[in-house]
């Protein structure tokens, strides 16, 4: 059994964690927050703590009050599909459970900073239970209670989680959008997603001669991933050429729309399609660089996924992927939405000698290592569920 890094080892009990997720979590996977959950569960339990997750049950998930995903007990809080008062009943049983049965557990780590998120840190604050709440990024920051056009529910609801005991910040701007919306210094600590760098064998040997330039993307096919700007640039950058490919894992709406357009600016026999995956590892494997072009992201996993594998990415210059992505070093960045420079960074990768890319990904192993792998993440965490401050995590950081 690994050893917590990061969090004391004086024979301390198991813990029990409530995790808190105003999504879905299901035996099919999901988004960004529902993938992080389970990595930092699944790794809890390795170490023989103890977790739960508690859900909404929501329309489009499975309609089970209580399940076993991934060997994780889930339990799913019911509610009316009513508009404002289903929303209301649900933060009610919420608070009823957490006043019931989450009074046995050591911590409560909220995963998106919403309205269960602010009924855990005022209940929290009351039982004097350590709440850490995470905030992934965009939604909350966009669409969630940090929106520009917020209701009174939703003010009052952000000055709930303020009273959290620990707000989670995966990226440094996040940390800064944060500060701008007023919550306390003191609590902000800035702590990435996590990877289980287990899962991947980072390259060390360059792939065989002669084989095509490979780019992948891995995740949904969706406009705010850029993707269309990515054809766009691979096709200024090697139209004409039969020795790149670039690879797509994952489903989406714009699947159909990439063909057409890959169609028109003549690189269809680029392009592959892979659909979804379990086994991305596989295909990371086969890759000589990973691209990331999003709009937005918290942190992606999928970055730290690339660079797990020993890839180094190509991204867009947005919070997290700044955090991890030094130019030269272990890959590119270029300004978001721009083809040109998208266009030049995979112009500079393609022309690189392979044993360079190998080196690059050697050291996107290590970075990522060093910030993300998941026993490092974790083990702040549970000297965080077991009440120590962050001035104190930073002293041994």
């Amino acid at each position: 059994m690994p050893p917590e890094q990061g969090a004391p080892t004086n024979g301390a009990p198991p813990l029990r964690v409530l995790m808190v997720l105003e999504s879905d979590f299901t035996l099919r996977g999901g988004g960004g927050a529902e993938s992080q959950l389970r990595t930092i569960a699944l790794y809890l339990k390795r170490l023989g703590h103890h977790v739960t997750i508690v859900t909404p049950l929501l329309p489009y998930g499975p309609q089970i009050t209580a399940q076993r995903c991934f060997g994780l007990p889930v339990g799913r809080i019911a509610y009316p599909r009513v508009p404002l008062l289903g929303a209301g009943i649900m933060c009610v049983r919420a608070a009823a459970l957490l006043l019931g049965r989450g009074r046995s557990y050591d911590a409560w780590h909220v995963h998106i900073g919403h309205h269960m998120g602010a009924v855990a840190c005022l209940l929290g604050a009351v039982l004097r239970k350590p709440v850490v709440v995470k905030i992934s990024g965009w939604w909350e920051l966009e669409q969630g209670l940090m929106r520009d056009k917020r209701g009174p529910i939703d003010i009052i609801a952000l000055k709930l989680l303020k009273k959290a005991t620990v707000v989670q910040a995966i990226s440094t701007r996040i940390a800064t959008e944060l500060a701008k919306h007023g919550f306390p210094a003191d609590r902000v600590l800035v702590l990435p997603n996590a990877v289980d760098t287990s899962r991947f064998r980072a390259r060390t040997q360059p792939r065989p001669a002669g084989s095509p330039f490979t780019a992948v993307f891995v995740g949904r096919l969706v406009p705010e991933k850029e993707l269309t700007m990515l054809v766009d640039a691979w096709a200024e950058a090697f139209r004409g050429r039969t020795d790149v490919r670039l690879r797509f894992v994952g489903k989406g709406a714009l699947e159909e729309p990439l063909r057409e357009q890959a169609a028109r600016l003549g690189i269809a026999d680029h392009l592959d399609f892979l659909g979804h995956s379990d086994r991305v590892e596989d295909v990371l494997a086969e890759a000589d660089v990973g691209v990331l072009p999003s709009r937005i992201e918290g942190l992606s996993n999928t970055l730290l996924e690339f660079m797990a594998c020993g890839l180094p990415a190509v991204a867009s210059r947005i919070s997290g992927s700044e955090d991890f992505v030094v130019p030269g070093r272990n890959g590119w960045l270029f300004p978001v939405g721009d083809v040109t420079a998208l266009r030049d960074c995979l112009l500079e990768a393609a022309a690189l000698p392979r044993q360079r890319l190998v080196d690059m990904g050697v050291q996107a192993r290590a970075d990522v290592d060093d910030k993300a792998s998941v026993g490092k993440v974790v083990g702040r965490l549970m000297a965080l569920y077991r009440r120590a401050t962050i001035a104190e995590l930073e002293k041994v950081a």
